[in-house]
């Protein structure tokens, strides 16, 4: 398999032996802006925006940022951009377990004991749990023990043979889609954990076919988005996921957090959960 996943965009290189200029042009040519566009975003001029690329420019640490932000570069990258330029970094990237962090891990932590009896949980970067609620305990059953020794990874439960995968009807389906998910975010971020996390997973035994294809009485799918359908104890559930994130983060640890959370596809799994939860 190749290093960098078939589909995904390139991404600037981490080098900063020429300064700013060239990440900026990476990132700028990797969002498609062309350098006149950029600089009526950014109320600048093509003209200043070549010098900075070019290097016979050094923008300022007001200008690296305010690109950055009309380039929708990731917290972790702006940093990586003012080091190049000579400036220090903007943004901490405070452990998630640092005692400032309490009021957030709180936060979470009711935020996601609220969807219950739906399953929730916060994944970090590398789509390692950080926490989860009752919920998620429901999908985990069956995984072998190997698999839930933290940190535990989302990715691997889903798609490691001895994970959920023998229980998703729809396995070829949602790990395309889940592939599909981390191929955009190794195009957003330069994480050689997340690439390599990628290639395990991508390589894992996957059937011919989807059970559930030659299984009618299932029910068709919802229209409005794929569904996770996953046996449990003789049912199908079926879940449609939602993530979120934090907006306008100022630390590099809190911008990579998502909140996922799987929420009922039909009305016969939300009575379920309801009639597990009571």
């Amino acid at each position: 398999m190749s290093p960098v996943p078939s589909g995904s965009a390139a991404v600037p290189r981490t080098s900063t032996d020429g300064g700013a200029g060239p990440l900026l042009r990476g990132w700028r040519e990797q969002r498609r802006v062309s350098q006149l566009e950029l600089a009526l975003r950014a109320g600048s001029s093509a003209r200043h925006i070549s010098f900075i690329e070019t290097g016979r420019s050094r923008p300022s640490e007001e200008m690296v940022l305010r690109l950055a932000e009309h380039l929708d570069v990731p917290v972790r990258e702006r940093n990586a951009l003012l080091l190049a330029a000579g400036y220090a970094p903007r943004y901490a990237e405070t452990p998630i377990d640092d005692p400032s962090m309490d009021a957030l891990r709180e936060g979470m932590e009711r935020l996601i004991q609220g969807y219950e009896p739906y399953p929730a949980l916060v994944v970090d970067a590398r789509y390692d749990v950080l926490a989860a609620n009752r919920g998620v305990a429901l999908l985990l059953d069956g995984v072998t023990d190997r698999l839930l020794v933290p940190p535990l990874n989302a990715m691997r439960l889903t798609l490691h043979p001895e994970g959920l995968a023998p229980r998703i009807r729809n396995l070829r389906t949602w790990r395309d889609h889940l592939l599909a998910q981390m191929d955009r975010q190794i195009a957003l971020r330069r994480s050689e954990p997340l690439r390599a996390l990628y290639e395990e997973v991508a390589a894992y035994p996957v059937p011919d076919r989807d059970a559930e294809v030659d299984d009618e009485p299932l029910g068709p799918a919802p229209h409005f988005a794929l569904p996770m359908r996953i046996e449990h104890e003789g049912r199908v559930l079926s879940f449609i996921s939602s993530i979120s994130t934090f907006n306008t983060p100022m630390d590099v640890t809190v911008a990579e957090l998502a909140i996922e959370t799987f929420l009922p596809a039909d009305p016969a799994t939300g009575k379920y959960l309801h009639a597990l939860h009571a």
